[in-house]
């Protein structure tokens, strides 16, 4: 029998509504767990559009604190709106071989038809399957096994939740289809990790906030920019102005299906002004990874050209 560990933070599958109609977490991870033989670890309980960066460490921490235990495998229970951020910088900090399977749900913890227990239990699958066995991080989510890198939350009530990199599916078992890369940086602490903002560029945009983000202390900015990766002219200069002292500017774009590159005018300006493309990766993850690489020290074109 595998010895799992689950640390709950939160998220919509420990809420319930209350009598103002409005989901809060209330459930804790005994009764998230209950009837199930594992350990729990009570982390946080919030909303995870509440969560920090310094939220990361202390999620890190628990995992670390549990291999360290003698857990087979460990699960993290997470908000859905920003756990393709947590999912990543676990995964690029991570390099232990007990599998970490993050999962959540879309309803409420008292909804009759409630998907937290069912994604519950596929992820406690998951971790303790030998196949999952130094995959570093993963996610469980409706029946599918998703690598953190490239995820995506597509949907604010389908159950499926997420897009990105399908690795197999549990129906009845673990079941992968897809070899897993781990895209790991280094033993790293958010609180080693610089600020970095995220700006988006719209139809008539400045720099107003571009600046306003490197004036609060950015040393990065993830320009969210439109189409393959524009914008106007007023926000190119004020890229070229950041670059120029410094600050890594990378773009990425609004648009959730694609690649971004220099293939127009406004996009190759950019790139002159001093800017990087990140070709394959949300906004979201693209400050995570930018986190990371600046925080590792790593040349940032070499960790775009491989995982971005």
């Amino acid at each position: 029998m595998s010895r799992l560990t689950v640390i709950t933070t939160g998220g919509t599958i420990s809420t319930s509504t209350g009598a103002d109609g409005v989901r809060r977490p209330t459930h804790s991870g005994a009764d998230l767990t209950s009837g199930l033989d594992v350990d729990v670890v009570d982390l946080m309980a919030v909303d995870s559009s509440d969560l920090t960066t310094a939220d990361w460490d202390r999620i890190r921490g628990a995992v670390q604190a549990a291999t360290d235990a003698g857990a087979d495998g460990v699960v993290v229970t997470h908000g859905t709106d920003t756990m393709e951020e947590s999912a990543l910088w676990l995964e690029v900090t991570y390099a232990g071989k007990v599998p970490v399977v993050l999962t959540g749900a879309m309803r409420s913890a008292d909804a009759p038809d409630a998907d937290g227990p069912a994604n519950l239990r596929d992820a406690l699958t998951l971790a303790a399957s030998a196949a999952a066995r130094d995959l570093g991080v993963l996610v469980c989510f409706a029946g599918r096994v998703l690598a953190p890198l490239g995820l995506r939350k597509v949907a604010t009530e389908d159950l499926s939740g997420f897009a990105g990199e399908v690795l197999g599916t549990l129906h009845g078992g673990v079941m992968l289809t897809a070899a897993k890369t781990r895209p790991y940086l280094g033993d790293l602490s958010v609180a080693d990790a610089p600020r970095v903002d995220i700006v988006a560029a719209y139809l008539g945009s400045d720099a107003v906030a571009l600046d306003a983000c490197v004036a609060a202390g950015a040393r990065g900015v993830v320009l969210e920019a439109m189409g393959s990766g524009n914008a106007g002219a007023a926000v190119v200069d004020g890229v070229r102005r950041h670059c120029r002292n410094g600050i890594v500017v990378a773009v990425s774009t609004r648009v959730p299906g694609g690649r971004v590159g220099a293939s127009y005018g406004p996009g190759h300006d950019l790139v002159a002004a001093g800017a990087v493309m990140m070709p394959r990766r949300s906004p979201a993850q693209s400050r995570v990874l930018l986190m990371a690489a600046l925080a590792a020290k790593l040349p940032i074109a070499d960790v775009i050209d491989r995982w971005g």
